[in-house]
């Protein structure tokens, strides 16, 4: 019986810090930003890749060098306008995702598959810790036949090279189509640093990512 109350209380523990806990938050205490609106961003390349949960996947891509914007939204499904209460509690096929504005002439997609890589564990199947389930999988989207060939090359370079013990469980999947999420998902980690998931999950992944890579990080962000 011990052990049962246990386990119930490190599961409601892992909840309260969890990506999908976020539907229980009061939006009145959100910032809301509409960022991608005010921007001119047809000039630049896009990508697409789905690691877990956006917040940290957005805050990890706008740190790095020639990335322009980054948005939030939800790609790799079949249902049309998804919203995150569907997406969140897995009653989608799509997964959370990010769509990254990048400057082709600063950093190349491949430079961007490097950060996409080395920002998450690729061998966890249908998420990443605390966040599970297949809405948090990993996706490595392309648009085009040169682009898958980059992300299958630099997967059998980490295979050949025995970076992880464990297969990789990335998705490479042709990009269809994306989806924005809800506004106050925009910028979370930047306009929400007082979050619970942001201290305790998001910012230590982004310090992370920032320690193993100095050399793509953003001046302003050292």
């Amino acid at each position: 019986m011990k052990i049962f109350k246990i386990s119930a209380l490190l599961l409601v523990i892992l909840f309260t810090i969890s990506c999908n806990s976020k539907n229980k938050e009061n939006k009145s205490n959100i910032v809301l930003t509409t960022n991608t609106t005010t921007q001119d961003l047809s000039k630049y390349e896009t990508a697409y890749f789905a690691s877990g949960c956006f917040w940290c996947v957005e805050a990890i891509f706008e740190s790095v060098k020639g990335v322009k914007e980054v948005v939030s939204g939800y790609s790799g499904g079949t249902e049309k306008n998804p919203t995150y209460e569907d997406v969140g509690y897995g009653r989608t096929t799509h997964a959370e995702a990010v769509k990254v504005y990048y400057d082709s002439s600063e950093i190349s997609f491949e430079t961007l598959v490097k950060v996409y890589f080395g920002s998450h564990d690729p061998t966890t199947v249908n998420g990443q810790r605390p966040d599970m389930g297949k809405q948090y999988r990993s996706v490595a989207f392309y648009k085009n036949k040169e682009e898958k060939k980059i992300i299958e090359d630099y997967m059998a370079k980490l295979t050949s090279e025995k970076v992880y013990s464990k297969p990789l469980a990335t998705e490479v999947t042709k990009f269809s189509v994306f989806y924005d999420a809800e506004d106050y998902h925009q910028d979370y980690e930047k306009n929400n640093p007082n979050n619970s998931y942001i201290k305790g999950v998001s910012v230590p992944r982004l310090k992370r990512f920032q320690k193993k890579y100095p050399e793509l990080i953003k001046k302003e962000m050292h």
